[in-house]
């Protein structure tokens, strides 16, 4: 028997199904804006298009050619965040600046991924990362009385939104769930030993795995399932060998001031004090596209007019948020094609 094509998403029995999350995506959408300017930021908009989608190893962009009126070709892609455009705004002159908008990422498919999805950033300049535990715990607070839930649902797990976060030290966590003694196997640079941690490891490790490959295995397997019930969790002070764009703790050069937000077991935002030396900036880029290469056979340019904006960018913290996820959480939606207005296909 020939399998029965799904029905696509204009479909109007399975939009009349959608439309009441789609309804609580304009009512947050609305509210989130007026949150923001309420509080003195600016709205910006990033270019969807740039030189250097993002240097991170495991995220994959999508890739397009543009022409000179002469017919010459160089390669861009599109944005997998608006963060080297935003921080180039805050080198410019800019404070308090928020951005959402479309950001795509290749590779990506799932109930909670989608090729396309809606990225919420914004940047304190000159205020401590702290500062932005206190806007995602308002922030989720405020989807869900928008939504008109008391609860953030996904698969049946569920968190209060107006209660205050926990929060958990990325250490603490390694400790609670999977006992092992993370800074143990991290030295007072931030260097890693790989074999300290695969030692006390309690999820498989190859030969060839790396401390990071450990260190990420053991994060998805063993600590983010137990991560924002009953309430939301902020874990924090990740290892500075996994800072990304944040810069060290000032009292712990092995722990950097980067958090994640987590809900029902869901990852929703990734939130840092800035790095604003260019120069260490480039050798992690570095690092990360070494490791692109190893494992993809790939790399991205760095964008060498980011790192140049980096260097007179004023101290500052940032945070970006899945924003489909949040409207799924507070209208109780279970994939996140189910908050978005036209979906990309799939083939």
């Amino acid at each position: 028997m020939p399998q029965t094509r799904p029905s696509p998403w204009w479909a109007p029995e399975r939009h009349a199904d959608r439309r009441p999350f789609l309804t609580a995506r304009n009512a947050i959408t609305r509210a989130v804006r007026r949150w923001f300017e309420d509080r003195g930021f600016t709205e910006v908009e990033a270019a969807a298009l740039a030189v250097s989608p993002g240097n991170e190893a495991h995220l994959h962009a999508f890739a397009t050619e543009a022409l000179t009126t002469a017919g010459e070709a160089s390669t861009l892609y599109l944005h997998t965040s608006p963060e080297f455009a935003c921080k180039k705004l805050l080198a410019a002159g800019e404070r308090r600046i928020f951005n959402l908008g479309k950001v795509w990422r290749n590779r990506e498919r799932g109930p909670l991924h989608h090729p396309e999805f809606s990225m919420l950033e914004w940047y304190r300049a000159d205020e401590p990362y702290e500062v932005l535990m206190e806007d995602c715990a308002a922030l989720l607070a405020m989807a869900a009385e928008i939504a008109g839930t008391k609860a953030l649902t996904w698969k049946g797990r569920q968190a209060d939104p107006f209660a205050e976060p926990e929060r958990l030290t990325v250490a603490e966590a390694f400790a609670r769930y999977a006992g092992v003694d993370l800074l143990a196997s991290v030295a007072a640079d931030g260097t890693t030993d790989r074999d300290a941690l695969a030692a006390g490891s309690p999820v498989r490790v190859a030969a060839d795995d790396t401390w990071a490959d450990v260190f990420s295995r053991i994060i998805v397997q063993k600590v983010e399932p137990n991560l924002g019930f009953g309430r939301p969790t902020i874990l924090y002070e990740y290892p500075t060998a996994e800072a990304a764009l944040a810069r060290p703790t000032a009292r712990d050069g092995r722990v950097a001031e980067r958090f994640e937000l987590y809900a029902c077991g869901v990852e929703l935002a990734n939130c840092f004090g800035e790095l604003t030396d260019a120069a260490e900036q480039r050798r992690r880029f570095e690092a990360e596209m070494a490791e692109k290469a190893r494992v993809y056979g790939e790399r991205y340019p760095v964008d060498e007019d980011f790192l140049d904006a980096l260097a007179i960018m004023p101290e500052a913290s940032g945070a970006a948020l899945g924003f489909d996820r949040l409207v799924m959480l507070a209208a109780g939606a279970q994939r996140i094609e189910q908050v978005l207005w036209t979906p990309v296909p799939e083939r």
